[in-house]
């Protein structure tokens, strides 16, 4: 898998040349869609599409301790939930290579540690510049997130609208897709769940 996927296209242009590859790929692509890749308004959309692919892949190469930067402090005693609410979030769909945009609320219980509070979205962009569907990526960001502090427990929920729903397929403009992902005590107490799912809903309407 690291092979086939673990490196953007700005790394592996690096080390084999794919980046000449991809311009070439994409060329193709216009070819078969009817379009002449010579004609002005083309000629660079090889090379941009390649640097744009390597922009929106780039979490392939990103590691979530790295990304933490030893970014982790004493809580001083602080036991209350922390929340960071309403991060954007870009991502592209695995199946059809569109993008789905929205918003993710995380929030956990210290254990003794806390976070930064920008390696928060820093989490989220490491698992969002991927090839992703929205279950997958909700549930990496709360393991990574675990896997960090140890906390008491982790809440994160995903709103988002999915392109592959809107411009194709069933073309549902108004549809939004909402994922959960709930460890330790976000899941075994209902009133620490309560607690978060009311938070991160209170801004209903806002999206």
């Amino acid at each position: 898998m690291e092979d086939a996927v673990g490196l953007s296209l700005e790394g592996r242009n690096e080390t084999d040349g794919a980046d000449d590859e991809f311009r070439d790929i994409i060329r193709r692509q216009l070819e078969l869609l009817g379009e002449d890749p010579d004609r002005e308004g083309l000629k660079r959309t090889p090379h941009r599409v390649a640097t744009s692919l390597a922009w929106l892949t780039r979490g392939y190469e990103m590691d979530v301790h790295q990304v933490i930067n030893g970014a982790v402090f004493d809580a001083e005693g602080a036991a209350n939930m922390i929340m960071v609410r309403d991060i954007e979030l870009y991502s592209l769909c695995e199946h059809h290579m569109l993008p789905f945009f929205g918003r993710a609320h995380i929030a956990y219980i210290p254990n003794g540690s806390i976070v930064g509070l920008s390696k928060v979205p820093r989490i989220v962009e490491v698992f969002a510049r991927r090839l992703q569907v929205q279950e997958r990526l909700t549930e990496q960001i709360a393991k990574a997130l675990n896997d960090v502090l140890k906390p008491l427990g982790v809440g994160v929920v995903i709103e988002a609208f999915h392109l592959c729903m809107m411009m194709r397929g069933v073309e549902k403009q108004n549809s939004k897709t909402i994922t959960s992902a709930l460890q330790g005590s976000f899941r075994s107490d209902p009133r620490t769940r309560e607690e978060f799912l009311t938070l991160a809903y209170a801004h209903r309407g806002a999206l």
